[in-house]
């Protein structure tokens, strides 16, 4: 079922999204070459301990972290260990927070040091196309227009979007009705309507080859089949009459705009 949520209930998920900023930018901040993921991990938590906040991923399933952080062909789910990253590594961050009950979930994807033009441009699209379907998640639009929208754009620019993994409603729970998948509509699929305090979660994860997937030994880790580079960005909005309000926008960034 899906649920809408009232200006209150949305000034909640507005807390655990600065929340997941402020995590997101302190990881940002802290990759490096030499760096280990299980080091952001450690950061990201220091935040939340310090918010009096909880991670929405830590215990969720069985996951083992604060935060998930996605190396070059992994796409998501990619558990922080020891592993060193290196220059020219990508690496996704996607963090999550909770505050009184109420969920906000994010991602970006960093560079470490200097990369090659194939992985830069990779990420610069790959955040285009969440801004582009941030754009179309407008009351009176479908959900499938959000996900044609970023389709349209990722395959103009040569690339293809993930099929085995979407976007979500998010609210009382990180996981909600409805799915957000990142392209149009497929025959018989589910396509609501977007209205007024729906809470979504869109998140376009883009690969530089084929859209086909496997999952790792560690049942979490989801890589690119080809092994082809993938990118991942997200970010939790409120649907309004006045249009998408991002809810995980650093405070400066809502201030700004």
């Amino acid at each position: 079922m899906i649920t809408l949520k009232t200006a209150q209930q949305t000034a909640k998920m507005r807390d655990a999204g600065l929340i997941v900023a402020a995590m997101l930018d302190a990881t940002r901040a802290a990759v490096r070459p030499g760096v280990t993921p299980g080091e952001l991990d450690r950061v990201a938590a220091e935040i939340l301990r310090k918010a009096g906040a909880t991670s929405s991923f830590l215990g969720y399933h069985g996951y083992p972290a604060t935060i998930c952080t996605s190396v070059n062909e992994e796409i998501v789910h990619g558990i922080p260990g020891k592993r060193r990253l290196q220059e020219g590594d990508i690496v996704g961050i996607d963090a999550g927070a909770i505050v009184d009950g109420w969920h906000a979930d994010a991602a970006i994807t960093v560079p470490v040091g200097k990369v090659s033009a194939e992985a830069e441009r990779l990420i610069r699209v790959t955040e285009e196309a969440l801004r582009i379907g941030i754009a179309k998640a407008r009351i009176g639009n479908r959900i499938g227009d959000i996900g044609a929208a970023i389709q349209e754009f990722v395959e103009g620019q040569g690339y293809s979007v993930v099929r085995n993994y979407v976007g979500h409603g998010i609210g009382r729970a990180m996981h909600e009705e409805p799915q957000v998948p990142n392209y149009r509509p497929l025959k018989g699929q589910a396509n609501p309507p977007i209205g007024e305090g729906l809470c979504l979660a869109i998140e376009p994860m883009v690969n530089v080859g084929k859209p086909d997937t496997r999952t790792l030994a560690d049942q979490w880790t989801v890589v690119t089949f080809d092994r082809s580079l993938s990118a991942h960005f997200e970010h939790t909005l409120a649907c309004t009459p006045g249009g998408p309000v991002v809810l995980t926008a650093p405070a400066a960034a809502a201030a700004a705009a």
